[in-house]
């Protein structure tokens, strides 16, 4: 029995009844390989559903407010998907009269869209031969046939994806691209998968060699940058705060935060006062400082970790325009500020 033969057996008695599997429109397609990068299913599929009922069409999503989008984004992180599912949308309505490319050099050119979305969406929509490589099939690949070329690499990219091309249905390539997908992620799982009951275990090099735990191989990308972050969390006796909307490039683009000082290293409440005495909002400002979180609030992200403290400034009035309290939720925060509300029980 063939690669592709094993894997479409599989696949016929372990498929997941997906919302997108149920369909060719490549909005839908799109829609949710955006929302899934970086993202497991569970935890996608209710963004998947709340996109789809609040903009059923492309042209929908193209005339929502990026500040929607985010909003309905929020939680899921790594936000410049949002701003690129927004920017593609827009460009798709307009641009394109809300036709989508219909191959992978074209989506290609789609802003958010890599390699392996413009393959999934040309492969399940279009039945184009290109094969999907995504982290599912890179572990697959590497046990299978037993190769250590680490897979964050260029070369390791060209390796894996010749022999995806290679093993890749010809006749079937959607079916074939979401079996060997659903396979790495259910059967062949990052951590003990239960080999015993693997249909490849006769051919496996990984299982026969001992090999299952060592591959793939992946070079260790560069330890984290630490930042500490104090937010200034504004609470005036007329129940207002204040937001700011971050501006400059990076992966809080466009989001809300309170206002922010960064600091060299983490600081207490007389160092901090110390400072505050020429910040700008507060200059001959009265005002009661509180410290909400004696221990840091660690936020990890892939390139740097967070030490954040929160700090409640009580005062009359506030020293610039603000926004009710009980609106704080109508706006698009990073899940940091959003777990902060939460627990703060404003």
């Amino acid at each position: 029995m063939t690669i592709t033969k094993t894997l479409t057996s599989w696949y016929s008695i372990h498929k997941r009844d997906l919302p997108w599997r149920n369909t060719t429109n490549p909005y839908y397609i799109w829609l949710s390989e955006i929302i899934l990068q970086q993202t497991q299913i569970k935890q996608g599929l209710p963004y998947y559903e709340a996109f789809v009922n609040n903009y059923p069409t492309v042209f929908q999503l193209a005339k929502a407010k990026e500040s929607q989008v985010l909003k309905l984004w929020q939680g899921l992180g790594y936000y410049s998907r949002a701003r690129n599912l927004h920017a593609t949308a827009k460009y798709v309505a307009y641009e394109l009269h809300g036709e989508f490319p219909k191959n992978y050099k074209g989506l290609l050119k789609l802003k958010g869209v890599g390699d392996y979305t413009a393959s999934a969406i040309a492969s399940i929509c279009f039945n184009e031969n290109t094969a999907v490589l995504d982290g599912n099939v890179y572990r697959f690949l590497s046990r299978y046939f037993g190769i250590n070329t680490p897979i964050n690499t260029t070369n390791g990219f060209k390796t894996f994806k010749a022999l995806a091309q290679e093993i890749l249905d010809k006749n079937n390539p959607a079916e074939h691209n979401q079996a060997i997908m659903d396979f790495g992620s259910r059967q062949c799982m990052p951590t003990n998968p239960d080999c015993t009951v693997c249909p490849f275990k006769e051919s496996c090099v990984a299982y026969n060699k001992s090999l299952v735990a060592a591959l793939p191989v992946k070079l260790k990308a560069k330890k984290p940058v630490k930042k500490y972050f104090n937010f200034l969390v504004f609470i005036s006796s007329s129940g207002q705060t204040i937001l700011e909307k971050r501006e400059e490039k990076g992966i809080w683009k466009n989001l809300y935060q309170f206002p922010l000082i960064e600091t060299e290293k983490a600081t207490h409440l007389n160092d901090f006062k110390s400072k505050l005495k020429t910040y700008p909002l507060l200059n001959g400002e009265n005002y009661e400082l509180i410290l909400f979180n004696d221990t840091d609030i660690v936020h990890k992200l892939s390139h740097q970790h967070l030490h954040t403290k929160f700090w409640i400034v009580n005062l009359n009035k506030l020293p610039t325009s603000g926004i009710p309290i009980k609106n704080l939720r109508d706006y698009a925060v990073p899940v940091l500020i959003e777990k902060f509300i939460d627990d703060f029980n404003f």
